[in-house]
Order: C-alpha cells, then sequence, then structure tokens
C-alpha cells in the first residue's frame, strides 16, 4: 500500500528525529579527546563543502548569493554557537538530559518568531508547546522536586540552553535575512561562514591538535554530524516542509529524547533512570498534540 505524501513526510521526519537523537550519545563520546570549537569548525567546513558538491552536481546554481554576505555571518555564529555550547553540555550532562533541553527549542521559537516576523502560535501549538515544556523540565530535573523547587540545573545543561536561545533565533531571522537564494547554496554560504568563524576562533587549538592521534570515533562522529546530522537532516526538513505544516514539523522535536534512549540503548550505554521516563512521556504526548489537525 502506497503512502500518502503527508504520510511520506511524517516517516521523514521520524528518520530526522533519529538522526538528531544521535548527535547527542555520539557527542557525548568524544567530549574527552577534542575541543567542541575545533570539532566544529572541521565538521562545518565539511559540510559545507559537501552542500557546494551538491550545488554543482544538481544544477541549482547560487543566484543571488554572493549579495550581503554579513548575513551568513550572523546566522552562522547563532549556528555556531549553538553546536559549540552542544559538545560543552555534554562533557558533564547526560544525552537524555540535553535532547530535553532542546524540546524548549519550539517555544523559544514562538518567543522569537513572534518578537522578528510577528508569527503568531494557535492555542493548540500553546498547549502542547507548555507540555512538552513540561516534560523537558521532568527530565531535566531527573523528576526531583526537591532539585526543581531549588531550580539546581546542571551546569551542562545551562550551557546548552543558552546555545538552544541562539537556535531558536536562528529560524526567524533566517526568514527575515532569506532573499529568495537558492536553498543549498543559502545553506552551504552559512556552513561556509561558520567554518570562517570557528576557524578564526579556534585556530591555535586546531593547529595545536594532534590529529594523527584521534581515536577513530572521532572521525566517525565528524563525518556524521557533518554529511548526516547536517547534510541528510537539511534535505529531509525541505522534503518534509513541502508536505506537511510546520507546526507538524516542528512537532517531531519533542520525540527527539525517546530516540536518544533507543542510541543509548544501541551503543551500550544504558537507559536513564526510572523517574526521568515520565518526564519523556510528556514529550510525547506533545508531539501527538501537534499531530492532531487544527480545530479536530
Amino acid at each position: 500500500m502506497s503512502l500518502s505524501e503527508a504520510g511520506k513526510g511524517h516517516l521523514a521526519m521520524l528518520g530526522f528525529a533519529s538522526i538528531v537523537a544521535g548527535s547527542f550519545p555520539l557527542g557525548a563520546m568524544v567530549g574527552p579527546h577534542i575541543e567542541p570549537e575545533v570539532l566544529n569548525a572541521v565538521r562545518f567546513a565539511v559540510a559545507a563543502g559537501a552542500l557546494w558538491a551538491a550545488v554543482l552536481i544538481t544544477g541549482q546554481g547560487a543566484v543571488g548569493v554572493g549579495r550581503a554576505p554579513w548575513r551568513y555571518f550572523a546566522l552562522a555564529g547563532l549556528f555556531a554557537i549553538y553546536f559549540v555550547t552542544m559538545f560543552e553540555g555534554l562533557k558533564t550532562a547526560e544525552p537524555v538530559s540535553m535532547a530535553a533541553v532542546f524540546t524548549l527549542n519550539p517555544a523559544l521559537t514562538a518567543l522569537f518568531g513572534w518578537f522578528v516576523v510577528r508569527q503568531v502560535t494557535t492555542a493548540r501549538m500553546a498547549l502542547a508547546i507548555v507540555v512538552g515544556g513540561l516534560g523537558a523540565l521532568w527530565v531535566i530535573f531527573r523528576g526531583d522536586p526537591a532539585l526543581a523547587m531549588k531550580f539546581e540545573v546542571g551546569e551542562g545543561e545551562r550551557i546548552y540552553f543558552w546555545g538552544c536561545i541562539a537556535h531558536a533565533l536562528y529560524s526567524p531571522l533566517l526568514r527575515k535575512l532569506n532573499r529568495g537564494e537558492p536553498a543549498l547554496s543559502f545553506t552551504a554560504a552559512i556552513l561556509t561562514a561558520g567554518a570562517v568563524i570557528l576557524g578564526v576562533y579556534a585556530f591555535g587549538d586546531i593547529v595545536a591538535t594532534d590529529w594523527a592521534a584521534m581515536p577513530s570515533i572521532v572521525w566517525w562522529v565528524i563525518v556524521y554530524t557533518a554529511l548526516v546530522a547536517t547534510g541528510v537532516t537539511f534535505l529531509i526538513l525541505r522534503y518534509a516542509t513541502l508536505r506537511l505544516p510546520s507546526a507538524k514539523v516542528m512537532a517531531y522535536t519533542y520525540i527527539v529524547p525517546s530516540f536518544v534512549i533507543l542510541w543509548q540503548l544501541a551503543l551500550g550505554q544504558g537507559v536513564p533512570a526510572a523517574m526521568v521516563l515520565p518526564g519523556v512521556a510528556l514529550t510525547g504526548l506533545s508531539l501527538l498534540m501537534l499531530l492532531k489537525d487544527e480545530g479536530h
């Protein structure tokens, strides 16, 4: 039985959530071996090269991409902050807890979306965001009311939260700064700017890094984050956005913690404490709420 176009979009977004989830446990594995800004400088360069190659292969072109290059550096700066804080946070925080922080992005994005481009969130979306946010807080505080009352958030989660603020600002700012350029070359330009920013910022560390002594997991994570977590997810998002409303695309953010648990099982990293599982369930409920049609 063939899937509808919407069904294909939902299947694609399940793939998106699983790919994004993989970045958390894999990022935790490389934390002791390489500095976050060094890894992401290389990752951005590899991803940019792959996307520019895709531009040439597809013949999409780069019409208008050279206009106002400061836009790419502004967007890439937010992108760089997000990924560097993510890998820095994973040095001390559990992957599931970090993924829970990631589920706060829709709420932050809705907030910035109103301030930057005056996007209005529907009542159903607002309720789903609240439910997902409560689930995220449950996981972050490990289901412990005492920690919640003291608002004791781990250092890794605090660091990553600032990155999530940058990530949330990225989406509405992208909408505001885009001037109709082809999507593939526009993204390639952003990644190129990101490689330049981090290359300059981390130049000393990049040169001082003993690349020959790097364990193989570092290279695998660079390839995964550059080509799969960046390149493939970009294609998935474009594919799904053409078939699903934006609210439904955003909804899949909430299932990332559940996929992180599956990744940890596959990698032999065990599972989180049972007390955090109700929070994960709440994030799943928020997904179902956003997947329901508006007005039904």
